[in-house]
């Protein structure tokens, strides 16, 4: 589940009944054969984010652990549940090297994807398939394995530079999880690619970080959003490279 441009509500963990900070709302449904996920969204783009979202899910269905998109209507796209339990749960628990290996695996194979799936084309030369906000905080993993069930939230997926969701997942750790930031090498080790310098994941987190406080700003523009996000973008910017907590 996405961080939450607003950063206002609390995010349960889990795959289900969860209002993201941009109003984004996901409620589970109990269809004849199962269960089912309906995703709605609201705030700034949202039809666009809709779109995009329906779009990846469908192309992206047999190449990556995708939900499948089982209907959609305006404002709203159903898809199929996932089995697998949220990836921050397992890393609270401990599992810090099982599940950013799962991470860096798993970004590998995002980024073999032709970037032009989103369908922004041209995309950029050199650029790769971002998923917008890649961590541990939209992956389901199977407990006992640590494979891959489900890497949810593509809305805000798009052509970009590949440090982007590497530097992002790095974040997400130093911040959500601090007391994992010492495994983020096995982040590395499983990436398998070049991990761009310091200066310059850090200049990525820092970017993202101004993103989302745009994102409030046209939402809300005198919201607790838009102050949460100049701090910890401020906070970011200063971040030396050894691993600490957001504080």
């Amino acid at each position: 589940m996405t961080d939450g441009p607003s950063g206002l509500l609390p995010l349960p963990h889990g795959y289900t009944n969860r209002t993201a900070g941009d109003g984004t709302v996901v409620v589970n449904r109990t269809a004849g054969d199962g269960t089912v996920v309906v995703k709605r969204y609201q705030g700034p783009d949202a039809e666009e984010r809709r779109q995009r979202e329906h779009r990846l899910l469908t192309l992206l269905h047999g190449l990556l652990p995708v939900p499948p998109v089982l209907g959609t209507e305006p404002g709203a796209v159903t898809l199929g549940h996932l089995p697998g339990v949220p990836a921050q749960d397992l890393l609270d628990a401990g599992h810090g090297a099982q599940v950013l290996a799962a991470c860096g695996r798993l970004l590998r194979r995002i980024q073999a994807v032709d970037p032009s799936v989103t369908g922004d084309v041209p995309a950029p030369p050199g650029s790769v398939l971002v998923h917008g906000d890649f961590g541990p905080n939209n992956l389901l993993l199977d407990p006992a394995t640590f494979a891959v069930t489900g890497l949810l939230d593509w809305e805000f997926a798009h052509p970009g530079k590949p440090v982007e969701d590497l530097a992002w997942c790095e974040w997400i750790v130093r911040t959500h999880h601090p007391a994992r930031a010492g495994d983020l090498h096995h982040l590395f080790d499983a990436y398998g690619q070049p991990v761009p310098p310091w200066p310059r994941r850090r200049a990525a987190m820092f970017a993202q970080c101004a993103r989302l406080e745009d994102f409030c700003r046209r939402r809300d523009p005198d919201g607790p959003g838009v102050r949460q996000w100049q701090e910890r973008g401020r906070l970011t910017a200063g971040w030396p490279e050894q691993p600490g907590p957001l504080s």
